[in-house]
């Protein structure tokens, strides 16, 4: 098949062709949208789920919504060890300054921006050669402290875009990166301007345990935030995923073909491009068949190894790979800490370091109490592949 006309976009955050099975998530992100338009207060959406089943992707959609709604929008991805005041103050600034060609929010907008300057004062943050030019208000926003400062620095923007008739949509990618202070403040603002019901969304993204952190955080966090799974697609939605793109390209493929990849790809979203994209390249077309997808499976694993997980298992060092292959030899997961400390021959008291900082490096997570399990679909086969024998030993 013609290689320029293949529609399928593996890649970090590159949109499929077909958003399949996710219509619940991005209808209750355009209710949201709306109502903040009518002043009417919406809960945020934290989506959550494991890497590669589309969170960017929906963040970006959710962004698009928004804009074409007349929101203004701010996007972020947290990386780690950065703060979020740091983040912040230069997408706040360039939102403030559009606010401020509305007449009837120059003053609201001129306010916000000189607690925007003691906000960024008191965090000591500068950022490339804009600045803030107003005069700080002095007492607002700059205490110094962030769980007393953002809700404020919040609230001066919320008046803002309100006084334009206009919302601000704030979406922060990766937020299992967020310092813990960082996510507290954060759900405070949240929490103060929904109390004053001013025009202000929130769109986040992160692993699975990101509603655990944001519950111990704060515990009305579960009440802030809608927290839908982002998981791997059901079978009828994932047979749309692959079988739309091609079909509408005057393609077709074989129902085999179909399930011999939804059995390698387990559903999950950036698998399914990954495959589609291989097959569309191998088949000589009009039809995908079954052998093209059997041939499809070892060029996709290949380059699934050589970036998508060799890119993480590369981040750890050599103690903490031991770690995470004693974990892939215990079996599919999720796994108990101790069975894995019994693996390595250490106790579970002296890994507990080792396990938290593959943790912080988003490698893995605690789905409960006890229990650890990877944050990439299918890693553990991964390893097994590259770093394990047949007799289970590393090679």
């Amino acid at each position: 098949m013609d290689e320029v006309r293949n529609p399928f976009a593996p890649g970090a955050g590159s949109r499929p062709p077909e958003l399949a099975g996710r219509q619940a998530i991005l209808r209750d992100a355009e209710i949201a949208i709306q109502r903040a338009l009518l002043g009417k207060p919406s809960r945020s959406q934290m989506l959550l789920g494991l890497r590669g089943v589309g969170k960017t992707v929906l963040l970006n959609k959710i962004e698009m919504m928004a804009d074409a709604a007349g929101h203004l929008t701010s996007s972020i991805e947290a990386p780690e060890g950065k703060a979020l005041s740091e983040l912040l103050v230069p997408k706040i600034n360039q939102t403030l300054r559009k606010l401020s060609t509305s007449q009837n929010a120059k003053a609201k907008a001129h306010q916000a921006l000189r607690a925007l300057r003691s906000f960024a004062s008191a965090f000591k943050i500068s950022y490339g050669d804009a600045s803030i030019s107003v005069d700080p208000e002095i007492g607002v926003a700059d205490s110094g402290e962030m769980e007393a400062d953002l809700p404020e620095l919040f609230v001066r923007v919320g008046e803002a875009a309100k006084a334009a008739g206009k919302a601000w949509t704030l979406l922060i990618d990766e937020v299992q990166y967020l310092r813990a202070g960082d996510l507290a403040a954060l759900i405070v603002a949240l929490h103060k301007v929904s109390q004053r019901d001013l025009p202000v969304l929130f769109f986040g993204a992160g692993l699975p345990h990101v509603a655990a952190l944001s519950g111990d955080t704060k515990s009305y966090a579960e009440r802030l935030f809608h927290f839908p799974a982002v998981g791997a697609l059901d079978k009828e939605d994932a047979q749309t995923a692959i079988r739309q793109p091609i079909e509408s390209e005057g393609q077709e493929i074989d129902d085999k073909a179909l399930r011999e990849i939804l059995a390698k790809t387990k559903g999950y979203p950036y698998f399914l491009q990954e495959w589609g994209y291989q097959c569309w390249n191998i088949a000589e077309g009009p039809r995908i068949k079954l052998e093209d997808a059997s041939k499809a499976a070892g060029e996709a694993t290949r380059r699934l190894d050589e970036g998508f997980f060799k890119v993480r298992f590369d981040r750890l060092t050599p103690r903490e790979r031991e770690y995470v292959i004693a974990m892939a030899k215990l079996g599919a997961g999720p796994y108990r800490s101790s069975d894995v400390a019994d693996a390595l021959k250490e106790t579970h008291q002296s890994l507990g370091p080792r396990r938290a900082q593959i943790i912080s490096k988003g490698m893995i997570y605690s789905p409960s109490h006890g229990d650890i399990a990877f944050t990439v679909p299918l890693f553990n086969e991964y390893l097994i592949r590259n770093y394990v024998d047949s007799q289970g030993k590393r090679s």
